[in-house]
Formats: C-alpha cells, structure tokens, sequence
C-alpha cells in the first residue's frame, strides 16, 4: 500500500510539472503574441525556414546552370532575372537560403550553450575560477571578430563547418556575461539554499534550480545571435571567402557587384533576403524579451 502511495504521488508530481511548462508556454505565447512587431519577424522566419527545407527541391532551375540567356530582367520565366552567365537569381535565393539559415541557427544554439556553461559555472563557483573565466571572456570580447573570423578561415579553411565553428566561439562571451550576472544575483536565494540543505550536488543545483530562472536573458541574445551570424557569413561570401561548394545569399552579392549597373536586380533580391531575415529574427528578439520579462514593458 505504501509503495503504491508513494508512486501515485510521483506520478501526480510529474503531471503537475508537465501541466505548469504547458501553462508556462501559453502565457509566454499569450504575451509575445501581443508585440506585432514580433509576430512579423516570427513569420518572416518561418517564411524563411521553410525556404531553407524545400527551397532546393522546389527551385524552378539548377542554381549553379549556365544558359546563354543573360542579364533577363525579372520576368515569368525567370522571377527575379538573371546573372552574367545566365543563372537564375531566384533557384540561387532558395538555395542560398539553406545555407544562411542554417548558419544562423547553428551558430545560435552553439554560442548560447557554450555560453550558458561558461557563464553558470562562473557564476555559481566565485573566486578564482570565476576570474580566470571572465578574463577569458574579456579577451574574446576585445578581439576584432570579424578579422578573427577572416584569419582563422585562411588557416584551417572556409568550409562551412569551420566557418560556423569559428562564429559560435566568438558569439558566446556576451551570453555568458549576462547568465553569470544572473546566477550571482540568485545563488544566495532562498531556493538555492534550501537545494543545497536538501543534499543536491552542485550540478543539479547549477542547471536544475538556477538555471531554469536565469536562462531567459540568454535567450534573448541567442536570437540575436541568428542575426549576426547570418551577417557575418554573409559578410564573408561577399568577400569570396565563404564555402566555395556552396551558393549563400552573400555568394550572390559578391557575384552581382562587378555587374549591378547592367543588373540591379543581381544584388536587389539576395540583398533583401539578408535584410528582411536579420530583421524578422532582432523582431523576435524583442518579442521574446518582452514576453520574459513582461515587468519591463509596463515600465
């Protein structure tokens, strides 16, 4: 009888838990929801995403096709025109889009994990180890990150695996900074200290108590983070420094600056591209930021 009054009491603690994250989930979906502006950029992002999944197959051309009909104006044929050498813009659009949303997102997740750890175990330990991470993450914050990024390409190659390693080590300092600052203003909270009364380890203390209420400002950076990575890549690829097996929305701006007074609408549309992803995603950003931390906004 004890055994089974024991187990229907976990279970129903474990109802009760799923049943608070979904209600955590509505009212974080209700208050972002009220901020337009965020709502726009989450479509923007989707819209975007989804050109990424199925771009490639529904692309109406070969992206890297050579024809001889050169410089078209956008037309039925060709929606958004063509290059110099007869590629068509827009199969190079959805192609591109793979690429430079995957970057983005991969960048983000990595840069906030690696920053999440770093930042917490900073945070939470104090004393040297605390230090030693900071001037860490001072020196990385310091150093020029888009001339790192050019150097470290030329040395270990620009594919694109090493061009989104070299992005997310240099994205995570700012969240670490911000999850460290959270983690020193609660791991003398009364929660905690009853955490540590009850045995708990420090590391289910660190990610299973603190964690869960210091995560939100890195959230919020980690959706910026899409938009700078996205720069970045692109940033590259304009400079003929991206993955050379590869077309990315910057590839095609590099490819339309030697011809945009015969083409305008070479570097118009990946431009746009650029322009309206990294605006959806800083949209989403201030929506996720309001919706954590809904006491801001009525300030």
């Amino acid at each position: 009888m004890e055994t089974a009054r024991v187990n229907d009491i976990s279970e129903n603690s474990k109802w009760r838990k799923i049943r608070l994250i979904c209600n955590n989930i509505k009212d974080f979906w209700f208050r972002f929801r009220k901020n337009r502006p965020a709502v726009v950029g989450l479509f923007i992002m989707i819209f975007f995403t989804l050109m990424a999944i199925f771009g490639k197959s529904v692309a109406p051309y070969d992206a890297w096709a050579i024809r001889q009909e050169t410089f078209v104006k956008p037309c039925a044929k060709f929606l958004m025109g063509t290059d110099d050498l007869g590629r068509d813009i827009y199969s190079g659009l959805l192609y591109g889009a793979r690429v430079s949303i995957v970057v983005g997102l991969l960048c983000a997740i990595s840069a906030t994990g690696l920053g999440i750890v770093i930042g917490g175990i900073a945070g939470y330990s104090g004393g040297r180890l605390d230090s030693l991470l900071m001037r860490l993450t001072d020196f990385f914050l310091v150093i020029p990150r888009f001339f790192l990024v050019l150097v470290l390409g030329a040395l270990f190659g620009n594919s694109i695996g090493n061009i989104i390693i070299v992005i997310s080590v240099l994205m995570w300092p700012p969240t670490a900074r911000l999850v460290r600052s959270r983690f020193l203003s609660l791991r003398e909270q009364e929660f905690v200290e009853a955490a540590r009364s009850l045995g708990l380890k420090d590391f289910w203390i660190v990610f299973g108590e603190i964690l869960p209420n210091a995560v939100s400002p890195a959230i919020v950076n980690g959706s910026l983070v899409i938009a700078r990575a996205i720069l970045i890549e692109a940033g590259l690829s304009f400079l003929g420094l991206g993955d050379p097996n590869l077309i990315s929305w910057g590839t095609q701006l590099c490819n339309a600056q030697r011809i945009l007074r015969q083409a305008w609408w070479t570097a118009f549309f990946p431009g746009m591209a650029i322009f309206l992803t990294v605006l959806g995603s800083n949209l989403i950003g201030d929506g996720v930021n309001d919706a954590l931390n809904p006491k801001l906004k009525e300030k």
